[in-house]
């Protein structure tokens, strides 16, 4: 993939009678355009863009589909984590939500939202797409601020049908966002203040926002061993604007006040948090942007049953963590999944419909 690639342009290629078309990633990806109308936010016309992997080769998928959701400067790239799933047996796709990545425009400020409910609208989409296609049992898979919008999600469509009736049975939250990090008065005085300005000054920006440690920790190009589109997720992040702020804030404080998501979940984090304003090989081993104390405090306010595991020396996204804790958070991801099927398979012989 090249960073040159044009942000307001699509592949160059037909799409196929279902929509699909050949992916930035290569021939094994495809993507497929979900047109969303009118943007709320005043942005013109929005999308969002559905990637799916299809293997080279015989692999038997037989134990249920992913679905893919990213986080905040960032989008779908990696690979490895939908090869893992494939050979386990899961067909795997991953949704670029509204002006992020695939799916950022000219004229779109990147992933600015003004309400997180905005994107039930791809999420719910995304998911009739997969379950048409597969016919299978979805997982979502979620990181960093995907973890916060999917959660939330989850429990508005459980209170609306029922989680498990959409086909959903469990979901992996990476590192999600679940509270503010920084110092405590963030999270009291600085609220208030943050929905005030952010409702009625929606565009400014947050200052400060130019610090590029996490990035550069990532990038191949730096110090970092991954390769990525830097025009859909530059080293130093998108501008954080108080609009969106003021968005997520509000996802916190339902989040907080308890959600029940329907469905089991895994939830993977580094053990430590390092804030720093320059690179330094600490951050290789720590998670460089959330607080992991404040992922811990909340886990518990997803409802359902919460597994949460701390993975020794792991970055923010714990799936482009170095070697042994790449390593431990797979194997913490297979060992779960396992226990799932189980857990699915009991409660599935226990329903009335098994005894009919």
């Amino acid at each position: 993939m090249t960073n040159e690639q044009s942000l307001a342009e699509p592949v160059s290629t037909s799409p196929d009678e279902e929509g699909w078309r050949p992916d930035v990633l290569g021939s094994r990806y495809q993507q497929r355009t979900l047109a969303l109308g009118p943007d709320p936010d005043g942005e013109g016309s929005v999308v969002a863009t559905l990637v799916r992997y299809v293997p080279s080769g015989a692999v038997e998928q037989t134990a249920g589909a992913v679905l893919y959701v990213h986080g905040f400067t960032d989008y779908f790239f990696q690979e490895h984590l939908a090869e893992h799933f494939a050979a386990r047996g899961f067909q795997f796709y991953a949704l670029d939500l509204r002006k992020c990545g695939r799916s950022l425009r000219d004229g779109h400020t990147p992933h600015y939202v003004t309400d997180l409910a905005f994107y039930d609208r791809e999420l719910a989409e995304a998911l009739r797409i997969v379950r048409a296609e597969t016919g299978a049992p979805v997982v979502l898979n979620a990181h960093s601020t995907g973890g916060l919008v999917v959660s939330l999600w989850l429990d508005r469509l459980n209170r609306a049908q029922g989680t498990a009736a959409a086909g959903i049975t469990g979901v992996v939250l990476n590192s999600p966002w679940f509270d503010l990090q920084g110092p405590a008065y963030y999270r009291t005085v600085g609220t208030p203040i943050i929905k005030a300005v952010g409702r009625f000054r929606r565009m400014v920006q947050l200052p400060g926002g130019k610090i590029s440690t996490y990035g550069d920790s990532l990038h191949r190009s730096v110090s970092g061993e991954w390769d990525y589109n830097l025009d859909w997720k530059p080293l130093h992040g998108f501008p954080v604007r108080l609009g969106w702020l003021r968005a997520i804030r509000n996802g916190h404080a339902r989040l907080h006040q308890g959600l029940d998501i329907g469905v089991p979940s895994l939830i993977l984090r580094s053990r430590i948090t390092k804030f720093a304003k320059e690179y330094g090989p600490a951050v290789d081993v720590a998670d460089a942007v959330l607080d992991v104390k404040q992922i811990q405090r909340w886990s518990g306010c997803l409802g359902d049953r919460t597994n949460m595991v701390p993975i020794d020396g792991a970055k923010h996204d714990v799936f482009l963590s170095g070697p042994e804790p790449l390593a431990q958070a797979f194997g913490e991801l297979d060992n779960w999944l396992e226990w799932l099927a189980g857990y699915q398979a009991a409660a599935g012989a226990k329903s009335p419909e098994a005894g009919a």
